[in-house]
């Protein structure tokens, strides 16, 4: 039986192939490979359609320019000119792209038994797993790497997150922590800290310290907004506002300091303050449904029902599965 990805490989080139043709209508997608940048590439193509290169160059090309369903194309005739352990990753994270997971499976499977040796592609076949809720399978793919070699920090890092998204915390911080200790990137201290504030744990309070000490430009924001959440959920609410005011400082469109910040002056009961607070990050995203939610709350606890209403409304219309915005029109409204 031909796969989805096949018929539309066969769609394409025959577009391609009647590249000439034009009706009255929109211009076909195949279209914009005939003009710059990709037209060089097109025309290389012709002369030696066989080159599994000029394939590979204008997928990544296109994969540049955002244009990944036809990138995918020619991804796909590339592999199957010239398998080759790079283009098989370019591959592959152009079908994670375009939602093709079960496709990207058995590409994955190619690969890997074809290169046994790179140790990537089946990462990428647990993180597929795990995109496709398969999270057992992920698991124990994870788990028969590092039976092979514990020293694999990706590895960890990967399973962490599969962990992390399973709602196992312990095992998260565990795996996070292994990755952590074995190569100390900076990403890997985000996520092992942000588990440990949101555990309450104040060895999230020294990862962020590390972090904002080596941090001579002054570039990060995330170890403030970490350092904010351990404390509002440690009920330090002063200490967690003093945090989510540095970070906003560091960076006035981090929305969720906003909101955070929001939360801690309402966790404090301080309701005039925390409806300012969540009117600014509306402001600085009139997108985001908590903001109106929250100050909805506000509202509500000013007795401003009306208000309330009007942005619980806001909430509901940004985010139709807003349970809790629904159920508060509900409760409020005659």
């Amino acid at each position: 039986m031909i796969n989805r990805l096949c018929i539309l490989c066969i769609v394409f080139y025959w577009v391609v192939g009647c590249h000439g043709k034009r009706d009255s209508g929109a211009e076909p997608a195949s279209a914009i490979l005939e003009k710059p940048p990709f037209a060089a590439l097109t025309d290389s193509i012709r002369l030696f359609p066989d080159n599994a290169n000029l394939y590979l160059q204008r997928a990544a090309l296109l994969s540049q320019t955002n244009n990944h369903q036809l990138a995918s194309f020619d991804y796909q005739k590339s592999w199957t000119l010239d398998p080759q352990e790079q283009t098989g990753i370019l591959f592959s994270s152009n079908l994670s792209i375009l939602g093709m997971n079960k496709e990207r499976l058995k590409l994955l499977n190619d690969c890997m038994q074809k290169f046994p040796g790179n140790r990537d592609f089946k990462r990428l076949m647990g993180e597929t797993y795990a995109e496709l809720g398969e999270s057992a399978k992920a698991l124990s793919l994870y788990q028969s790497m590092l039976n092979l070699d514990s020293s694999d920090f990706e590895t960890w890092y990967e399973k962490g997150l599969l962990m992390e998204s399973m709602a196992d915390t312990p095992a998260a911080i565990e795996a996070l922590g292994k990755a952590y200790a074995l190569k100390p990137l900076n990403l890997y201290a985000f996520e092992l800290a942000h588990l440990y504030a949101e555990s309450g744990n104040e060895a999230a309070l020294r990862i962020c310290d590390e972090i904002i000490q080596q941090d001579k430009m002054r570039e990060y924001v995330d170890p403030f907004f970490i350092k904010g959440i351990y404390y509002s959920n440690t009920g330090k609410y002063s200490s967690a506002i003093v945090q989510y005011d540095s970070c906003i400082r560091r960076d006035w469109k981090y929305t969720e300091a906003y909101i955070e910040k929001g939360i801690a002056f309402f966790k404090q009961k301080e309701y005039d303050q925390a409806l300012a607070t969540f009117r600014m990050a509306s402001t600085v995203s009139n997108t985001n449904p908590d903001a109106y939610f929250w100050a909805g709350r506000c509202y509500e606890m000013l007795k401003k029902n009306e208000d309330a209403v009007l942005n619980y409304e806001r909430a509901l219309s940004l985010d139709r599965n807003f349970t809790e915005a629904r159920d508060a029109i509900n409760r409020l409204k005659p």
